[in-house]
């Protein structure tokens, strides 16, 4: 089965039904076969901004510890990792988020993003390969 990573923005469009983007996320999940994974950065952003509703927070987490999510462990290796990509693409600017994905996309050999952000497209990683972002390339 195939592993895509995937960022904040379709995770909140996924728990807020006001979201624009939920009925696109909730339909285009429903057709992946796929192994999902983020970072706790991610988890991070993703909650704090369903900040309006507890419960809308505690629905991502269950669904994480249902196994809709899988977390990649950063180490203290990533922060460095994180830091040289942070100041590679400063002129954007890349988010902790962002650059923990780009870790993650390496240490996985990821090369899929599902993401409303059109930022990943500018981004490589080390093996100088960008992640295809299949969700906003679908909104398009």
């Amino acid at each position: 089965m195939q592993s895509i990573l995937i960022d904040a923005g379709p995770l909140i469009a996924l728990f807020n039904k006001r979201d624009q983007y939920h009925i696109q996320i909730l339909k285009f999940l429903e057709k992946q076969n796929c192994n999902l994974w983020t970072t706790w950065p991610v988890i991070t952003e993703a909650s704090h901004m369903l900040d309006f509703s507890i419960k809308a927070q505690l629905n991502l987490l269950e669904w994480i510890k249902r196994g809709g999510l899988n977390l990649v462990s950063l180490t203290s290796e990533s922060i460095e990792q994180i830091i040289t990509f942070t100041k590679k693409y400063s002129d954007v600017p890349m988010d902790l988020a962002d650059a923990s994905l780009m870790v993650a996309a390496e240490s996985l050999s990821v090369d899929k993003i599902i993401s409303i952000d059109s930022d990943f497209y500018i981004y490589k990683d080390i093996r100088n390969k960008y992640l295809q972002n299949i969700f906003f390339e679908n909104l398009t």
